[in-house]
């Protein structure tokens, strides 16, 4: 089945559906998308994009039209298991943003079903479609850095506060997402604590310690009470190191020839400047798209499939279940 034959559907409208509706019109062409929204304003936004794009407020509509062969969930995160679950059993292809279910049990039912039913599954873990993210996890399993020992990523920002979710669940499944592919294993420890001090129970900053196999840690840094934008990644192995920031303009990918080596018993440093890693120039969204449709033309599994969200939701829920024992024995 080419791409111009494929018919795509997104629910949800909103600020991240938008994004949706727009890479998947220009990818396949406005005839072939349908959206879908509850919201009596929607359809004003999704005309602004293009009048030629389909749109419905009814869900069984989508699920009823045997045309469309995927469907893009870009709902709140509360609704993704039930949303989810009427497509997958009506016989559509789903990718739905992260996190897949707000409950570990609940995204195991949907892997099941889509098991089942011989389905695509995929999640909205948007940043393992980063070319510098797929640059870095090239240069890894080549050697540059040696073995693996410590990933430790900051997410920050003044950012929009979410009553729904903390900051842990806002920002974090990015950062899980990538250190998951990036060690290729999953943790054997988990540890988080967390301070809500805009609304109460609701963490607006929180830091969350992971440990793998092979003597590899990571921790994630979280917040959004913070001055300025940054999103650093920064990867460690015995052979260099790699820092990655996405709010830089230039120069985001960066090698540092430098660490520790013991020399006659002995640790001497090494050190040297950095030299920038060039990776392509793609744009992640578009290339998230493209791997959907291309799971649902070949019958191939995605990179981030319903088991490696399942591993990432799995974390958050370990995590959170830190976060609250520390603040109920405080």
């Amino acid at each position: 089945m080419p791409e111009n034959n494929l018919n795509i559907a997104i629910i949800g409208s909103g600020k991240w559906g938008m994004n949706h509706v727009k890479t998947a019109s220009f990818l396949l062409g406005p005839t072939n998308v349908t959206v879908c929204d509850t919201f009596p304003g929607a359809k004003v936004k999704v005309d602004e994009v293009s009048k030629e794009i389909k749109f419905t407020h009814d869900l069984n509509e989508i699920i009823n039209n045997n045309s469309i062969a995927g469907v893009i969930v870009a709902t709140p995160a509360e609704t993704h298991f039930e949303v989810t679950e009427k497509l997958l059993l009506g016989g559509k292809h789903v990718l739905v943003e992260k996190p897949i279910t707000l409950i570990s049990h609940e995204a195991a039912k949907l892997i099941e079903i889509a098991e089942v039913k011989s389905l695509t599954l995929m999640v909205g873990h948007v940043l393992l479609f980063h070319p510098a993210i797929i640059k870095l996890k090239q240069l890894i399993d080549e050697g540059k850095i040696g073995e693996l020992q410590y990933i430790y990523s900051n997410r920050l920002n003044l950012g929009t506060i979410r009553s729904e979710e903390n900051s842990l669940w806002s920002f974090a499944p990015h950062d899980i997402s990538i250190i998951q592919y990036l060690c290729g294993n999953d943790p054997i420890s988990v540890y988080a604590k967390g301070a809500d001090l805009v609304q109460s129970g609701i963490e607006d900053t929180t830091l969350t310690y992971l440990a793998y196999p092979n003597n590899v840690h990571a921790h994630i840094f979280v917040s959004w009470l913070h001055p300025f934008k940054e999103q650093r990644l920064v990867v460690i192995g015995e052979k260099g190191m790699f820092v990655f920031e996405d709010s830089l303009k230039t120069e985001k990918l960066k090698f540092y020839k430098k660490g520790f080596l013991v020399v006659n018993g002995s640790v001497e440093k090494f050190e040297s400047e950095y030299e920038v890693v060039s990776f392509e120039n793609t744009q992640p969204l578009a290339e998230e798209h493209k791997h959907f449709y291309n799971c649902i033309i070949n019958n191939t599994k995605p990179l981030t499939d319903g088991p490696h969200a399942l591993e990432v939701l799995k974390i958050l829920e370990k995590a959170t279940e830190s976060i609250k024992s520390i603040i109920k024995n405080y």
